[in-house]
């Protein structure tokens, strides 16, 4: 064995020393750690890593350990203090919250959120245009190596049948990997998502955005610091953070997607009272949308 190898397992093994010594420390100063002031809870691939980042760069917020918890989705077996370990000890004037997109669309996340987290926490959803979003979705799981093989057509065409083969297991809260990564155009069908929060958590703790006007509109990124009672940021709100595509969809496609959505857009505009996507007063369109 050389040289190079021995110190390469050493480095190893002292980071687990050092992990293993960090996840003591955060056990035994748990009660000292709160629960989360604020959670963002999808979309995915709406906008969530930026603004999460945008809001931690904030001096007035400490954020979690790392982004996406997975707590009330697929690691609540874990329980309360596990969850617990991801937060900063409390700091006056300071606030902590987390983001996992897959907990907009997970049937058991809203119940279980209504039951363990304390009536003060916020929630802030980012819808983007389905048929972008789906697409996007699309190019993101392709970019994980096998997990996609099929193109982008054939994929919307398969999802159907892909969700079948474990909608039970879904519905009961168990890991589901083709939800979790072929369900490009069922989680676009927002309004069921949102009844379910809505009436978990009350529609009074929401702050709906339209993703698009997020990244185009700073008096978007104002409301959500307002939403969250945070005084002004001194950066501004990322422009874009889009992420690469091998190839555009074919026009055919998009319309399909777009028909397939209508109706699902419009029990959705129903429910906020408020039509989204518009492209119109200085607000980016659908396709201008940032990937993340």
């Amino acid at each position: 064995m050389g040289p190079a190898v021995t110190e390469s397992q050493d480095a190893i093994s002292k980071a687990r020393v050092r992990r293993a010594a960090a996840r003591a420390v955060r056990y035994a100063t748990v009660s000292l750690r709160p629960l989360p002031d604020f959670v963002i809870l999808g979309t995915q691939r709406g906008g969530t890593t930026s603004l999460y980042r945008w809001l931690a760069s904030h001096p007035n917020v400490a954020p979690a350990s790392e982004k996406e918890v997975h707590y009330f989705d697929v690691q609540y077996h874990r329980g309360e203090r596990w969850y617990r370990t991801h937060f900063p000890t409390r700091s006056p004037g300071q606030i902590t919250g987390e983001s996992t997109p897959y907990l907009l669309f997970h049937p058991l996340a809203p119940q279980r959120v209504a039951r363990d987290l304390p009536d003060t926490t916020k929630f802030v959803v980012l819808l983007r245009d389905p048929t972008q979003r789906a697409i996007s979705q699309y190019w993101h799981v392709r970019r994980q190596g096998d997990r996609e093989p099929e193109s982008l057509e054939r994929a919307m065409e398969l999802e159907p049948q892909r969700l079948a083969t474990e909608t039970d297991q879904f519905v009961r809260g168990e890991p589901s990997p083709e939800y979790l990564l072929h369900s490009y155009m069922a989680r676009g069908e927002y309004a069921p998502q949102l009844h379910r929060w809505f009436d978990a958590v009350g529609r009074e703790r929401i702050l709906v955005l339209e993703s698009e006007r997020l990244f185009a509109d700073p008096a978007a990124s104002q409301e959500v610091l307002d939403w969250l009672g945070l005084p002004p940021h001194t950066r501004r709100y990322p422009v874009t953070n889009g992420a690469p595509r091998l190839e555009e969809a074919s026009a055919e496609l998009a319309d399909r997607l777009d028909a397939h959505f209508a109706p699902h857009n419009e029990e959705l505009f129903a429910l906020l009272g408020r039509k989204l996507w518009s492209g119109v007063d200085g607000i980016a369109s659908p396709g201008a949308t940032p990937a993340r």
